[in-house]
């Protein structure tokens, strides 16, 4: 039911999904009495959009989640293991063309590539299958093992997790199959805005993990108050931080995760 609310529900209350509805529910009203309420809704869905695009909305939304966590200290050594969330892999139009296709989040493959050549030792444990309400068999994580090999990972130290369909089950699902032991040390690949959830809900599955944030959205504190030139980018910032912070609200009045909003520690 958490997932079905969270696709249907989740995704209609998104700034964009919102405020466009919101115009077009206005235009319908103006073949009614309620004309004059109809322009007031299309004209608030308008400006509201406008700032939404340009404003640093966006920006203000992400920067106290990417500065949640810092970035991972190399100095404590090697970790056992390292878990990569999904969501950089397109898999319907990876099966579509044949090849792999890596979307917007693409850091998360980049970075872990990167710390498997550095420590050679560690485990790699890849997490995704499909966050689609209505799925077909193309998983990320069918595309990840190969995507890995072909950046010179060994298939002998990959683990592939296919079955998850959110973060959530990413956790829950990731510490069945990795059954870290007492001791040692997983690092946890995602993105810097992800990275509060996600820590949250492996603490809540009792799979200790240290942060590794990538795929930064903001640069720093001087961005915070930065408009944008193009809306588009904009849009973009605020649907990705509202959403962010539902997913926050929700787990945590769900007891999915113990704070509003996880941190080191």
């Amino acid at each position: 039911m958490f997932f079905l609310l969270s696709k249907t529900i989740g995704i209609m209350l998104l700034p964009t999904n919102f405020l466009i509805g919101m115009g077009l529910a206005g235009a319908a009203l103006l073949a009614t009495r309620f004309a004059s309420a109809g322009r007031k809704l299309m004209i608030a869905s308008v400006a509201l959009l406008a700032i939404c695009g340009f404003s640093p909305l966006g920006y203000l939304l992400l920067y106290p989640l990417e500065q949640r966590f810092p970035a991972w200290d190399a100095a404590r050594g090697a970790p056992d293991g390292i878990v990569v969330l999904g969501g950089s892999i397109y898999a319907d139009v990876s099966t579509a063309h044949g090849v792999v296709v890596v979307g917007g989040a693409a850091d998360r493959i980049i970075a872990s590539a990167a710390l498997a050549h550095r420590y050679p030792n560690s485990r790699i444990l890849f997490t995704g299958g499909s966050g689609h309400l209505i799925s077909n068999d193309a998983r990320e994580a069918d595309y990840a093992a190969s995507l890995f090999e072909s950046l010179g990972i060994s298939r002998e130290r990959l683990i592939m997790e296919r079955r998850s369909r959110n973060t959530q089950e990413n956790a829950e699902f990731s510490r069945a199959i990795a059954a870290p032991k007492d001791g040692e040390r997983w690092l946890l690949v995602t993105s810097a805005y992800h990275m509060p959830r996600s820590v949250g809900l492996f603490r809540k599955a009792g799979f200790a993990v240290e942060a590794y944030p990538v795929d930064w959205r903001v640069g720093g504190r001087g961005d915070v108050l930065r408009f944008a030139a193009l809306s588009l980018d904009g849009l973009d910032r605020v649907n990705v931080g509202v959403r962010e912070w539902l997913g926050l609200a929700a787990y945590w009045l769900t007891g999915k995760i113990d704070v509003l909003l996880p941190g080191p520690g």
